[in-house]
């Protein structure tokens, strides 16, 4: 049986039925402070969302990874916690939520988290959860499970990324059949974005795009976070690459430090702050410097655009 929103809705459901803390987390978003910041011609959203330091705050050095157990290996997972299977993948409900609606989707053996086999099983994961954006982040580059391949997801209507995409402005890079890749600058930080009917094409046109990044010392794939979500007959996959994990602030002193480690949520436009202070003082331009500082810059993304042609 084909999995579809429905089902993966009901999970939802079910689990908040049983699973008290989870279920505390998700009533808690109803109550969650946020407050909206114009920002590189759109209007972006920073969320006040204490459960999320479990994530921010993620030690994700090779020494603590290895001491503790992988929360998304199924013997590790609390007992109340059930999934549904997806071939290799199973859904299950993220109990820190950010969407209304969030589920953290891990293949079933443990293994790293990397996109470049496995960019094709997003596009499915996308096309059966149509009512979701899929999205990954990379090792180092928002994931707080970097040892353990997975995906997420959250409803539509949530992040401003997917409605602004629609009126931006693209420059065309290179096509393949029924797929496109264009340069996207009018945002709050530049983005590759595909978009395509045939999920054969698109693929191929990530894997040219994947194959031109660089590659950083002592890292296994380019650092880069992807949304994708399907609508009628069309994928559309927003492609970030990455300069660097955490910006400058996460790691300062006094009042220069803002606990902010961005990942695919915070590039669609929500930016997730776990601590009170971090939400009252930080400014669109605290926003801009972070994006400045972790993300490509227009040159640089010009350059790889140029590669590829």
């Amino acid at each position: 049986m084909e999995l579809t929103s429905k089902h993966i809705e009901r999970l939802l459901d079910d689990q908040l039925a049983v699973w008290d803390s989870a279920r505390n987390n998700y009533q808690a978003l109803e109550s969650v402070r946020v407050k909206e910041i114009p920002l590189g011609g759109c209007t972006v959203k920073v969320q006040f969302n204490p459960a999320r330091i479990v994530s921010s705050a993620a030690k994700v050095d090779t020494k603590s990874l290895k001491e503790r157990k992988c929360f998304l290996c199924v013997e590790n997972r609390p007992e109340v916690q059930h999934g549904l299977p997806d071939g290799e993948y199973t859904w299950l409900i993220n109990p820190f939520p950010i969407f209304p609606k969030h589920f953290t989707i891990p293949v079933n053996r443990h293994t790293p988290q990397l996109i470049g086999s496995r960019f094709g099983d997003m596009l499915r994961l996308a096309r059966e959860a149509d009512d979701f954006v899929l999205f990954y982040n990379g090792p180092k580059c928002g994931a707080s499970a970097p040892d353990h391949a997975h995906f997420q997801a959250g409803n539509k209507g949530f992040l401003p990324l997917c409605d602004v995409v629609a009126s931006c402005h693209r420059t065309p890079v290179i096509t393949q059949g029924s797929a496109r890749l264009s340069l996207v600058e009018e945002y709050i930080c530049p983005f590759f974005l595909i978009e395509a009917t045939g999920a054969d094409d698109a693929r191929a046109l990530f894997d040219k795009l994947y194959q031109t990044l660089e590659v950083k010392p002592d890292e296994t794939e380019p650092m880069m976070n992807v949304l994708a979500w399907y609508d009628t007959d069309r994928w559309s996959v927003a492609i970030f690459p990455r300069a660097q994990h955490r910006p400058s602030c996460y790691f300062a002193e006094g009042d220069d430090n803002i606990l902010l480690s961005p990942a695919s949520v915070d590039m669609g436009g929500v930016f997730i702050t776990p601590l009170e202070k971090d939400f009252e003082k930080i400014t669109a331009n605290d926003l801009a410097q972070i994006l400045a500082e972790v993300c490509l810059d227009r040159e640089k993304m010009n350059q790889i655009a140029q590669k590829l042609k």
